[in-house]
């Protein structure tokens, strides 16, 4: 366990751990911290199915050397945990932070993991000393706080010179046509206005969402593949990545999405100079999706 390098403010007494408390600092929108809170407050719960095939998912890039017993492995945003859940048995610890309410939804999931610590702390106050990290994982985070760009360097600094990041952020659709891209602006309008709405309102108009609008087009593109329909044409069919993924997922996703005040997109190009600017090198992004998934080492 690696210790603190500063005292807490106060500490929860959560159900299976204290959970430090730090100042949010800096880097963070409150309006966003709270949504994030509400959010996972009500998608809390993940069988082992789900997290594994999502895990999956998100860390195929990952290094397999990097993946083992003398790893300290670093969570940033963890929400509901599950990736660290996904990691717990892969690495030797994992120190998991989150400026929101969300902590005590992780400290449920990570009730038997005892290779786990939950903090709640933001992106600006991480409070590790630098260099503590062997990896550094952030997935689906630093697009919702106000400086992507600082928030990649604060993490970076946390690693060890060579030691990893992973990161997912959202792509701006640089890649696609453009019936893709007027869906997305599309839905980035609606988010505008739904995200602004009281909790309990914006969680029943994303399930409708995802009802009426995600299971449609998955049920297309599942429809494709049973066809026999090529990936490469199916990839096209926007949401078909949530073809094999349960209906809880693609709730959670649809909340995710539209309910969240503060998003960022970014490019393939912008990503890497971000990390670039953090002080990594030896960038490789996933080829597949979601998009982008990178991985990186510190200089």
């Amino acid at each position: 366990m690696i210790p603190y390098n500063q005292s807490s403010q106060s500490v929860i007494k959560s159900t299976s751990r204290p959970i430090q408390v730090f100042p949010l600092l800096g880097n963070v929108d409150m309006q966003t911290v709270d949504s994030f809170g509400e959010e996972w407050s009500t998608f809390h719960t993940f069988n082992e199915a789900e997290i594994f095939t999502a895990g999956d998912n998100y860390f195929d890039i990952v290094p397999e050397k990097i993946l083992n017993k003398n790893t300290k492995a670093l969570d940033v945003g963890c929400g509901t945990g599950r990736w660290s859940y996904y990691l717990s048995e892969k690495v030797g610890f994992v120190e998991c932070v989150d400026p929101s309410k969300a902590v005590l939804a992780a400290d449920n999931l990570l009730k038997d993991k005892n290779n786990i610590r939950i903090s709640q702390a933001s992106v600006d106050n991480i409070p590790f000393l630098d260099h503590s990290f062997d990896l550094v994982f952030s997935l689906g985070v630093l697009h919702h706080v106000p400086d992507t760009k600082d928030a990649i360097k604060k993490c970076v600094q946390k690693l060890r010179p060579n030691g990893y990041i992973l990161l997912y952020l959202y792509y701006n659709l640089v890649n696609r046509g453009f019936i893709f891209k007027t869906l997305f602006h599309l839905s980035n309008s609606l988010r505008w206005g739904i995200s602004k709405m009281p909790n309990v309102i914006k969680k029943i108009v994303c399930d409708l969402l995802a009802f009426f609008v995600y299971i449609p087009f998955v049920a297309l593109a599942k429809l494709c593949m049973a066809l026999g329909m090529s990936q490469k044409w199916v990839h096209k069919i926007p949401l078909s990545w949530y073809a094999d993924k349960s209906l809880r997922i693609i709730r959670n996703d649809a909340l995710d999405r539209f309910g969240t005040p503060l998003e960022q997109p970014f490019s393939k190009k912008e990503i890497t100079e971000m990390l670039e600017h953090g002080g990594c090198y030896n960038i490789v992004f996933a080829e597949n999706a979601p998009y982008w998934r990178a991985i990186a080492q510190k200089v």
